[in-house]
């Protein structure tokens, strides 16, 4: 089997190699959100944490990417990037594996679960510095959108069914032995990606050697920051995620408990319903991008992610409306952040150059993910100064801001991604098209 991918126009259902790659990824997502139940609930019930001990759970799973940048330079100079993806999988599993081995010998701590969220955390960020020349290899430029929208749907589906069926397996199981189920979706991920063929360029020794690491992490950075569309599309991420991160879903849970007075049950349902408008947003991505254009898909989903939490914060009246403020603004924000990912993700592919993927991707997540304990730091400052109905409206406001870096950006003005190059931007009324700039 040709080891460069399906041709253009070629179904990604009838490509093994995606589809098998597909296979891996859904299972560890939902793999993944039982983890995200099982590792609180350990600290808490297992150890008695305290909500600071707990929230450093989250700290340390995030703190890993402030180094993306170099661990992206690092796997740039690598020419096997799908092993390096498949061994992040292989360490991910063998550390949640330890936790269940040490509760049974009544042996597990809060350091081993602290050890267990940043090693987890470092594997992600290097299976995510891998990810982006390894999808170059696997999925033809014309099935970009359609490849992500595959991605995204099975992330959202995990979201609508994971906490329900890692609920109940924790329920049965217990939370420590349930993360035996997180590490067997991480072996499967790493046999499925280690099946998949692809053609892998060598890595360009000359060059790796001749600049240091900080060298080829200041070259990642800088080719982002003076790329027109990469400049943007970081600029409205950042700001995106730092204002979501200033509402938080635990600002929100509070907000929706204390103030809307709703029970933890309609609050589930509220949250369940807005995954479900995650996994309209996924599927619908490639057909509104081919409608309406890749950059504006990218524009209105920039304001329709952080925007409908308004609606929530401005939730009155009697306890239907109140709940069903909350659901619109869930389903609204979720079908937002899945147009916005899904195209915004498919553009970076196609305008960054094959030697840069993964610096560039390594330069994202440290800025794009680096704002995100800033963000919640700032927003529980905030909650406390001017309470939570006034964070979640300068949340909303501020994270629609986010639109304002791509206006004067060539993105509104792509249409579509083109076979050969870049981008397609309309260049006059008529729709005569130019690539964009590289």
């Amino acid at each position: 089997m040709s080891g460069t991918g399906p041709t253009a126009g070629t179904s990604l259902w009838r490509d093994r190699r995606f589809c098998r790659f597909w296979a891996g990824q859904s299972v560890s997502q939902f793999g993944d959100r039982i983890t995200e139940l099982a590792l609180p609930l350990i600290a808490v019930g297992a150890l008695n944490a305290t909500a600071n001990q707990v929230a450093w759970l989250t700290a340390l799973l995030w703190t890993p990417n402030l180094l993306a940048i170099l661990l992206g330079a690092w796997v740039d100079q690598r020419a096997r990037k799908r092993r390096l993806m498949v061994l992040a999988d292989l360490v991910r599993a063998a550390v949640l594996l330890g936790v269940p081995a040490a509760y049974l010998l009544d042996a597990v701590t809060l350091g081993q679960l602290y050890a267990v969220a940043l090693l987890t955390g470092a594997a992600g960020v290097l299976f995510n510095a891998a990810y982006p020349p390894f999808f170059v290899r696997l999925v033809p430029r014309a099935s970009y959108v359609d490849a992500n929208s595959k991605l995204s749907t099975t992330r959202s589906a995990s979201y609508v069914v994971g906490p329900a069926v890692g609920g109940a397996l924790i329920q049965v199981l217990t939370a420590p032995v349930t993360l035996v189920v997180d590490a067997l979706t991480f072996l499967a991920s790493a046999f499925l990606v280690g099946r998949v063929p692809i053609d892998e360029p060598p890595a360009d020794r000359d060059a790796a050697a001749a600049s240091s690491l900080w060298r080829r992490a200041r070259e990642g950075l800088s080719f982002v920051v003076g790329h027109p569309v990469l400049r943007a599309a970081l600029g409205c991420a950042a700001t995106v995620n730092f204002f979501s991160f200033v509402a938080g879903s635990g600002l929100l849970v509070l907000f929706a408990n204390r103030s809307l007075g709703l029970s933890a049950g309609a609050i589930g349902v509220a949250f369940g319903v807005g995954a479900t408008g995650s996994l309209l947003g996924a599927v619908s991505a490639p057909k509104l991008s081919g409608r309406f254009g890749v950059g504006r898909s990218i524009v209105v989903g920039a304001v329709l992610f952080p925007a409908p939490v308004a609606i929530a914060a401005a939730a009155n009246g009697p306890l239907w409306l109140r709940a069903g403020s909350l659901a619109a603004a869930e389903f609204l924000s979720g079908f937002g952040v899945m147009l916005f990912d899904v195209n915004l993700n498919s553009l970076q592919t196609s305008v960054i150059p094959d030697g840069m993927r993964s610096r560039v991707a390594g330069a994202f997540s440290t800025v794009n993910y680096g704002v995100r304990p800033v963000g919640a730091v700032v927003g529980g400052a905030l909650a406390t100064l001017v309470g939570l109905r006034a964070t979640l409206l300068v949340a909303a406001v501020g994270g629609a801001l986010s639109v304002l870096w791509l206006l004067p950006s060539p993105i509104p003005r792509i249409r579509s991604l083109a076979s050969g190059g870049a981008a397609d931007t309309p260049d006059d009324a008529d729709g005569d098209s130019r690539p964009v700039p590289c």
